[in-house]
């Protein structure tokens, strides 16, 4: 009868683990789109990851000669919604990595919150716009698809200790 609860905690145990490794990989990824974000706004790309002239009919430099402070407030909204981003991805990976693996609930809670809020509030002004190319919300999407299956992973392993 031991073994037999032995192996059953291993196992919990082991989607627990999963479960985090993914939701903290996930959020990892959600730091990592915001590097990419970041360095495009000082390269000539300028504009998001996967937004074209088919989105956006005129580039940095056309920006720049119509408008430079224009140009200036569009490059501080790149580098403050990068630095948002990251500074999610940052506190999601930790709430995961130290408190969800631990078996805190409130840190699993506050982990799925804050990304949820921030898609929530982001992903619905893509689409009127036509901005919800694959190239520019597939990064993130996927980034979200990885964390939401260790998120459900070990919300599973949390409720199964809690029984």
């Amino acid at each position: 009868m031991t073994s037999l609860t032995a192996d059953a905690t291993r196992e919990e145990s082991m989607a627990l683990k999963t479960g985090v490794w993914l939701m903290s990989l996930g959020a990892v990824a959600f730091i990592g789109y915001a590097a990419i974000f970041l360095a495009r706004n000082f390269t000539d790309s300028f504009l998001e990851l996967g937004i074209g002239a088919e989105q956006v009919s005129v580039g940095k430099t056309e920006i720049e000669a119509f408008s430079p402070s224009l140009y200036d407030y569009i490059s501080h909204l790149h580098i403050a919604v990068s630095g948002f981003i990251a500074a999610t991805g940052l506190a999601v990976a930790a709430l995961s990595w130290f408190g969800v693996r631990r078996g805190y609930m409130w840190a699993w809670d506050a982990a799925v919150a804050a990304p949820v809020l921030g898609l929530a509030v982001a992903l619905p002004a893509h689409y009127p716009y036509g901005f919800d190319t694959v190239g520019h919300l597939g990064l993130i999407y996927l980034a979200t698809a990885i964390f939401v299956v260790g998120a459900v992973l070990a919300f599973k392993a949390l409720l199964e200790t809690r029984s």
